[in-house]
């Protein structure tokens, strides 16, 4: 469309009328690009001859008649495609017929200037609704018009206008080999596996060539080297096989369920694993495709993809001034689209600074249905797609059994995305030939549906019908591929009778080949170095606690900054302090960070100050002020999320084993907004996909009387998933124990996610201090004795804790000056040192009681954990509040009622 017509896109024509009079009147007194529009008009009518008044109004009526046809076809054609290869498609009221436009059949001769505006220049009506039709209504429907970007319409109206695409036969008989192979490998595997879940692509086959035309565009166009794929389970296997090349003899074993020679891992289903490939194109291009393990949580994967995709930008192609050489593709349901909420977190942050990663295309395998729900009870939108529309992406409809639309709608999302660098999503309209699961029976709930489907030919022999009609191919052609193509499958097949285990693949082998997967005590308990010479400590400190001299601060910042420099004259660090120096150390090391989650730069407690604001909002990071040659850490708040953004950092995470990770939720009590990602991801993923990890949740957890839900990170929740050492749960209560657990995260030769109950109190406790010369000659202590115990004789009673509660217990037995008691905290929960344990109970000989002490309810905490490790071991006493269904009282009375309560019974 010519540029000086693109104000046309959002016109309300009712107002048409209303500007040609202004403009009558005075050409100046509108809208200069209306003027011209007038004008052109105008300069065509005059050419008309013998033309009356009345003749001149109705032509211009007549024009901006087709004009609102125009206008409404790329507005509403397409409601009115044939995309939908099985259903009749809903009506939609009111139609595209010329009645409603107060045109007739008398016109269809006419020629109006109009045909100018969609580039067919003046021509008659008829030619007009034929080109219309082709555009808009014919098997792709475009949906764009809600875009507020003119220039944007224009270039996607452009590319339709120009891209006529026309496949060479080589090209053609590529796609039908495609075809065949999604096709032969569902029923071979179906006779095979007689009952055995596959969850066939039958019905959406042609995601297939898709996938391909994909690579094969993005890289000879855009040379594009990576694809993060995430997607669920219908039709992961046959892209697996078809697509990733992953060796069918390995895909039949799985069917045929051999167990795994390593026992260390349980493994998964066989449509839930990730694979990733260095795959050569048709021209001979490199490129590597991942396919990221997925649980049934079907979307959960949509955020990973996302983070996977950041961290190689980040870290490999220059933070995102190459963003063209990688693409994450997510492959959805129809159903789960619609439905999951996760879909809309990703979404909202996939513009933002921290978290975007070039636009992402978004492929839906729509089935129509979900599991036995029809789209009419599944969603109330009438896409699945129409969550697109908060981003203003553009969506394609696209009949699925046509697969050269279908390519056609990749190379348009391609070069969108690469343009705009911006979402693009297609809507692959096509059908589920089985049952949810080839075992379930549809017509049960669905018997009409079926009925079509199974009489409807699939897309393989649709497009082997039409080759053969364009004499592209012949019947030998055909059988020919398909007996080479079968060939291989019987081949593979015979080829497991030799084969004994099943072979567990690990994601991402390459990116952590340095680090192995570490289970035994042995290994886990093994020291590490974390100490840092004083005065580099003493260096960074100065570096990162002296504000700028020559900017302007709010004064309450410059405070804050002025007693840090304080505190560190007194050879002292609080909390926060220790944090940022944990990673000040490992920048100077040349490590690199990212922290993310609800304000983490400033911090929800306004404790960490590690982003500071001048007077003018300028943002400076003293943490990347140390040296030159140091890491750089990335801090981003993030948007209220918890599921979206903890997936997307688990992402990051999982790909860059050489960065620090860490995610912090703004209350521990949130996370259970991404219970999720932590039960199908953090806790498993090592045991079912040898995912490796070493992701930092930091959760702020303590009972200070604020409610039950700025309380409790439910630590329970996180020990119910701890086994095989597949996380570290730690609750420090000092700062120096903090920082070498920091760094002990970086240091140690395997990687495993991290869990820290963080403080909220403690932040500003003065007992909760550390001198400055423990960050230094210190190191990260798994449990803590009483380190104000003076005569061990006299010790009869000792509580264990663990966190906060312990400052309260010591003030207590400070208070009434207690020496019998011994206070021993629990830091290192998980993986629980049990051997150190031992040690203290046989140090403390005079010992007659032990009581667990807890300021968590009795069924909540660590009560539960401690008793299932240590009971066999210690006759413990408990002391906690009563057993409650909620983690909090309500009342600050009440709730230091129950506290004194605790310390009360502590001391008897």
């Amino acid at each position: 469309m010519n540029d000086r017509y693109s104000f046309l896109n959002s016109i309300h024509f009712k107002d048409i009328e209303f500007l040609y009079n202004q403009y009558q009147k005075n050409p100046n007194s509108i809208e200069s690009s209306w003027s011209a529009f007038f004008y052109g008009f105008d300069f065509g009518i005059k050419n008309y001859n013998n033309v009356t008044k009345l003749g001149k109004d109705n032509i211009i009526q007549k024009e901006f008649l087709v004009l609102n046809l125009i206008h409404d076809y790329r507005k509403r054609g397409h409601f009115f495609t044939n995309t939908n290869p099985i259903q009749k498609r809903r009506k939609h009221f009111p139609s595209l017929d010329l009645k409603n436009f107060g045109l007739s059949e008398k016109e269809l001769d006419t020629y109006f200037e109009v045909g100018k505006l969609i580039g067919i220049g003046k021509t008659s009506l008829k030619n007009i609704i034929n080109h219309l039709k082709n555009i808009y209504c014919g098997p792709i429907g475009i949906e764009y018009m809600y875009i507020y970007n003119p220039e944007k319409i224009q270039w996607i109206e452009k590319w339709f206008l120009e891209k006529k695409l026309q496949f060479l036969p080589e090209e053609k008989k590529f796609f039908l080999k495609k075809l065949n192979e999604a096709v032969t490998f569902e029923n071979f595997v179906h006779n095979k596996f007689v009952g055995q879940k596959r969850f066939s692509i039958e019905g959406n086959e042609s995601t297939l060539p898709a996938l391909e035309e994909m690579i094969e565009y993005a890289s000879s166009k855009y040379f594009t080297e990576d694809f993060i794929i995430g997607m669920s389970h219908r039709g992961r296997i046959n892209i697996l096989s078809n697509f990733f090349q992953k060796d069918y003899s390995q895909i039949f074993i799985e069917f045929q369920g051999k167990e795994y020679k390593e026992k260390t891992f349980s493994g998964d289903v066989k449509y839930h694993l990730g694979f990733s490939k260095n795959r050569k194109t048709r021209e001979n291009r490199d490129v590597k495709i991942y396919l990221v393990p997925n649980p049934s949580h079907l979307e959960s994967v949509d955020a990973i993809v996302e983070g996977i995709t950041r961290a190689k930008i980040d870290i490999i192609y220059n933070q995102n001034s190459n963003s063209e050489k990688i693409i994450p593709i997510l492959i959805h349901g129809d159903a789960a689209l619609s439905g999951q909420g996760i879909v809309y977190e990703v979404l909202q942050f996939s513009q933002l600074k921290g978290y975007k990663t070039g636009g992402t295309i978004h492929m839906v395998m729509n089935n129509q249905i979900g599991f036995t729900t029809n789209s009419t009870e599944g969603r109330s939108s009438i896409y699945c797609t129409d969550i697109a529309k908060i981003l203003m992406s553009p969506v394609l409809h696209v009949n699925a059994d046509d697969v050269e639309s279908v390519v056609r709608a990749i190379y348009f999302a391609v070069d969108f995305r690469m343009r705009y660098h911006e979402d693009i999503f297609i809507d692959l309209l096509g059908y589920r030939k089985y049952g949810h699961n080839e075992g379930d029976e549809p017509r049960f709930t669905q018997p009409s549906l079926y009925k079509a489907i199974s009489q409807h030919s699939n897309s393989y022999n649709l497009y082997r019908k039409k080759l053969e009609k364009e004499e592209i191919i012949s019947n030998d052609d055909v059988e020919n591929m398909e007996k080479k193509y079968e060939n291989i499958l019987h081949v593979k097949y015979n080829e497991t009778s030799n084969i004994k285990w099943n072979v567990l693949s690990s994601f991402l082998e390459e990116e952590w080949k340095n680090f192995p997967i570490v289970y035994k005590n042995e290994e886990i308990f093994k020291e590490v170095e974390t100490q840092f010479p004083i005065e580099k400590i003493i260096k960074i400190s100065h570096k990162i606690f002296s504000l700028p001299k020559k900017k302007k601060f709010f004064r309450k910042t410059e405070l804050i900054f002025q007693k840090r420099l304080e505190m560190i004259q007194k050879k002292l660090v609080d909390w926060s302090m220790a944090e940022l120096l944990s990673y000040g150390t490992l920048l100077y090391e040349g490590i690199h960070i990212r922290l993310s989650g609800e304000d983490v730069a400033r911090g929800t407690f306004s404790q960490r100050h590690a982003v500071i604001k001048t007077e003018e909002e300028e943002e400076i990071i003293l943490l990347n002020k140390i040296c030159t040659k140091q890491g750089k850490i990335q801090i981003f708040n993030s948007p209220l999320s918890e599921y979206g953004v903890l997936g997307f950092d688990y992402g990051y995470a999982m790909y860059s084993p050489h960065v620090l990770t860490l995610w912090e939720a703004q209350f521990g009590d949130f996370v259970n907004g991404g219970q999720i990602i932590i039960d199908q991801y953090i806790s498993s993923g090592e045991n079912k996909w040898k995912i490796r990890n070493g992701i930092v949740l930091l959760l702020p957890h303590g009972y200070e009387g604020q409610g039950p839900e700025h309380s409790s990170a439910r630590i329970e929740r996180y020990l119910q998933l701890c086994a095989n050492n597949n996380l570290f749960v730690v609750n420090c209560t000092t700062p120096a124990n903090f920082y070498h657990l920091i760094r002990r995260q970086m240091k140690l030769k395997y990687r495993k996610p991290l869990i820290i109950f963080t403080p909220k109190s403690l932040l500003r406790n003065k007992k909760c201090l550390s001198p400055i010369k423990d960050l230094s000659i210190g190191k990260f202590q798994e449990i803590l004795d009483d380190p104000y115990v003076k005569d061990i004789k006299k010790i009869t009673k000792l509580i264990f804790c663990s966190g906060k509660i312990y400052y309260e217990l010591l003030n207590r037995k400070e208070s009434i000056l207690d020496e019998k008691t011994a206070l021993i905290r629990i830091e290192q929960i998980y993986p629980l040192k049990i051997k150190k344990i031992k040690e203290l109970l046989e140090k403390y000989k005079n010992k007659k009681e032990i009581f667990w002490v807890q300021e968590e309810p009795e069924n909540m905490g660590l009560w539960s954990f401690i008793l299932r490790k240590l009971g066999n071991m210690i006759s413990f006493n408990l002391i906690a509040p009563s057993e409650s269904s909620s983690p909090s009282t309500g009342s600050y009375i009440d709730f230091f009622r129950t506290q004194n309560n605790i310390l009360k019974k502590a001391f008897l």
